[in-house]
């Protein structure tokens, strides 16, 4: 089976495997397991910030840096379209008390910096008070598009001009730093903290990482204690992030490469639109025309039939996302499997 649904579906490499099996562990909670030690420091030094935290999702990362950033009743200001608004069940708000403020998400992923200033409260007593804006690079929801350094230190700018924080969901942040060419530390530097995920395109099975000043990390570590995020002989899973950072980096260009190869095939078949685009990094978005009588659920259907699975958005629009496991065979079959779905219907 094809599995273009994420890249979260992606399963450890074999050099993670035997990283797995020969970690070294100990006792994270009590700091003791060093192979996860090893991949906090290397995350931090990746990053641009004084130290890191282990997490077991990038649900839970963001969520951690929400709450060592706000109080109960404080205010958050995020895209309408962003991950942590649409996607972690509500939790800065079910667990941290804090209030969400929505705005309007570009077609680029980005927020206009007059309309986040606009929605920072007056010092007022009926007014929460507004401690924090969330970017997210790559922005999954606007296509995997990704934020460029210039835009993210201008809003970092701006909001801690304000006394603000600013926290960047960079669950993809490899992938927006592999499509422009530049640093992931150049893309975090104006945030004060960020969260990126081993277990999406870097191909580890499991866990994220929140980078941000040592006294940031202190306050989280307590949190993610709090969540139930405190795990022990922790290695075996951070072994395979560590290969990931050795390893999966720069090759996620191939998946790029073949996302826009999928993406110029797809808009070759009768029926078939792309409403966002070509893809920027790994995400492809594509749309079926009216005159197409099958629905998105249905058309899904006879794809896994022919051993190929999609994400599907809407009634009429899906997501397929290339990853490690996606070569150009499976490139070759995914157009032909969508071929015969479209022939089949006459």
């Amino acid at each position: 089976m094809i599995d273009l649904r994420s890249d979260t579906v992606t399963h450890p490499t074999p050099a993670m495997r035997e990283a797995m099996a020969r970690a070294e562990v100990g006792d994270d909670v009590y700091r003791e397991d060093p192979t996860v030690n090893r991949l906090e420091a290397m995350a931090a030094d990746l990053l641009g910030k004084e130290a890191a935290l282990f997490v077991p999702s990038g649900t839970m990362g963001n969520l951690i840096g929400v709450l060592g950033h706000c109080q109960r009743g404080d205010e958050v200001i995020m895209g309408h379209l962003g991950h942590t608004f649409l996607f972690e069940g509500g939790g800065v708000s079910a667990l941290g008390g804090v209030f969400v403020h929505t705005l309007p998400n570009q077609p680029d992923g980005t927020l206009r910096l007059e309309d986040i200033l606009s929605a920072i409260r007056p010092s007022d007593v009926h007014h929460p008070i507004t401690r924090l804006v969330v970017l997210e690079n790559t922005h999954n929801r606007c296509g995997g598009v990704p934020l460029s350094v210039a835009y993210t230190r201008q809003v970092g700018e701006a909001v801690h001009a304000r006394g603000l924080a600013l926290h960047l969901d960079g669950a993809r942040i490899f992938n927006a730093a592999v499509a422009l060419g530049v640093t992931a530390r150049a893309l975090a530097e104006p945030a004060d903290t960020v969260t990126f995920c081993l277990s999406k395109g870097l191909c580890a099975p499991v866990g994220s990482v929140l980078c941000g000043s040592r006294d940031f990390i202190e306050r989280a570590r307590r949190i993610r204690k709090q969540l139930g995020g405190g795990m022990r002989q922790a290695g075996i899973l951070a072994a395979a992030g560590i290969v990931a950072l050795e390893t999966m980096i720069d090759r996620l260009a191939e998946d790029h490469a073949r996302a826009r190869a999928l993406a110029q095939g797809l808009a070759r078949l009768p029926g078939i639109r792309l409403p966002m685009g070509m893809p920027a990094t790994n995400m492809v978005f594509i749309a079926l025309d009216e005159n197409l009588t099958l629905d998105a659920a249905a058309f899904a259907a006879r794809l896994a039939d022919h051993g190929v699975r999609v994400g599907v958005i809407g009634p009429r629009q899906f997501r397929l996302v290339t990853h490690y496991w996606i070569g150009d065979a499976e490139v070759a079959q995914t157009l032909e499997a969508f071929e015969a779905v479209i022939n089949a219907l006459g």
